[in-house]
C-alpha cells in the first residue's frame, strides 16, 4: 500500500510508535515517523515555536520525504497536525486516521485544563499525568515517572502550550469540508482530552467520517492495543487504496 506517515502527541516522539511501526512495515511502501523539533531526538527549534511554526516544520518534512498522497495517522497533537495538512494540502492526502485527536475548538476553561495538566513538576504529577494516557497504567510507570518533568519542560513543549489558541485549530466548517477519508477513534477510557471535545468533533466531522469508540483505548492507544491499531489503520487503508473494493 502507499506511504503511511504517523505524528505523535506534544512532548512525545516518534519512538511512541515502535510497537505499532513493527506490525505496520510490511503493510505499507514506506513508514514515515517525524519527530517534531524539540522533540525526541530532535534539536530545539531557532525562534518562537508557535503553533503555525510546528505546522509549517511538519509539512515541510512530508513533502521532503513523501512522494505521493498518504494516508496520514496521528494521535493527540498529532491528529491536529493531520488534520491542518488534510485541509492545506489535500491532493497530498489519501485518508485520514485519528486516535484522540487534538484540534477541537476549545473554550477559556478547557484550554486552561489542558495546560494544568501538562503542569508536571514532580513524580506526583508525573504519575497523574502518565494515568491518564493509558486505559490500564503499566508496571512499570512508576519507574519512569521521573523523567517526564525534563521531558514537558523543554522549550518547544513549553512555548506551544503558552501559544496555542482557537486561531490554530479547524474551524468547524474546515473540518466539516475535508474530503480525504476518515477513520476517527476516542477511546472509551479517554482521560487526557476535555470530555467537551468529543462532542465538538462528533458534531463537526465530515458526513463521511467512520467514527469508533473502543473498549480498552486510552488516549494513547498505541500504548494499550498496539495490535488492534495497526490493525485498524491497515484495514482503513486497504479499503481506500488504488485497486480496492469498498
Amino acid at each position: 500500500m502507499p506511504t503511511l506517515v504517523l505524528l505523535h502527541g506534544i512532548g512525545s516522539a516518534g519512538v511512541a510508535f515502535g510497537s505499532v511501526v513493527t506490525r505496520l512495515q510490511r503493510d505499507f511502501r514506506r513508514v514515515v515517523v517525524p519527530d517534531y523539533p524539540g522533540h525526541g531526538f530532535s534539536e530545539e527549534p531557532t525562534g518562537r515555536f508557535t503553533p503555525d511554526a510546528l505546522f509549517e516544520s511538519v509539512s515541510k518534512v512530508i513533502d521532503e520525504l513523501v512522494d505521493e498522497p498518504a494516508f496520514v495517522v496521528g494521535n493527540s497533537l498529532g491528529g491536529a497536525l493531520s488534520m491542518h495538512y488534510a485541509i492545506t494540502q489535500p491532493e497530498r492526502v489519501r485518508g485520514l486516521v485519528l486516535f484522540s485527536p487534538a484540534g477541537a475548538q476549545s473554550t477559556d476553561d478547557e484550554w486552561n485544563q489542558i495546560r494544568r495538566v501538562f503542569e508536571v513538576t514532580d513524580r506526583a504529577r508525573s504519575l497523574e499525568f502518565l494515568n491518564r494516557l493509558y486505559h490500564r497504567t503499566p508496571w512499570f510507570v512508576p519507574l519512569v515517572a521521573h523523567e517526564l518533568p525534563g521531558t514537558l519542560r523543554r522549550r518547544a513543549v513549553c512555548e506551544l502550550l503558552e501559544t496555542a489558541t482557537n486561531e490554530h485549530v479547524p474551524t468547524s466548517e474546515a473540518l466539516a469540508a475535508i474530503q480525504a477519508p476518515m477513520l476517527f477513534v476516542w477511546g472509551r477510557s479517554e482521560k487526557l482530552l476535555p470530555a467537551g471535545h468529543l462532542d465538538y468533533f462528533r458534531k463537526n466531522l465530515p458526513a463521511h467520517a467512520e467514527v469508533e469508540q473502543p473498549v480498552g483505548f486510552g488516549h494513547c492507544p498505541h500504548f494499550d492495543a498496539p495490535g488492534q491499531v495497526a490493525r485498524r489503520i491497515v484495514r482503513f487503508a486497504r479499503a481506500h487504496s488504488p485497486g480496492s473494493i469498498s
